[in-house]
């Protein structure tokens, strides 16, 4: 758990230019009022073929919003969450 609401798998640890730093978890979700939150950390630039194969979605930087899991391709959001750990893993040493 990483806060009181959040399921996180994995962890990285971060060090941006500003030198604030932390650890965060590799891929997360959360269940929420209206939506289920997906956290992709490595973000969603270079996915556009998968975010179009994905069905029902919302997006925010880092943030995917489903209503429920039966709204998407279950296979392309498992190729969408190996590709952001990957990705996250690759960038940060983790």
């Amino acid at each position: 758990m990483w806060g009181p609401s959040m399921v996180g798998f994995g962890s990285y640890h971060f060090r941006y230019d500003s030198g604030r730093e932390g650890d965060w978890f590799l891929l997360g979700f959360a269940p929420r009022k209206g939506d289920l939150s997906i956290y992709v950390m490595a973000g969603f630039e270079g996915r556009e073929s998968q975010l179009a194969r994905l069905g029902r979605h919302r997006k925010g930087k880092c943030c995917l919003y489903v209503r429920r899991l039966s709204d998407v391709e279950l296979p392309v959001l498992e190729e969408l969450l190996a590709s952001s750990v990957a990705d996250t893993r690759r960038r940060w040493h983790a």
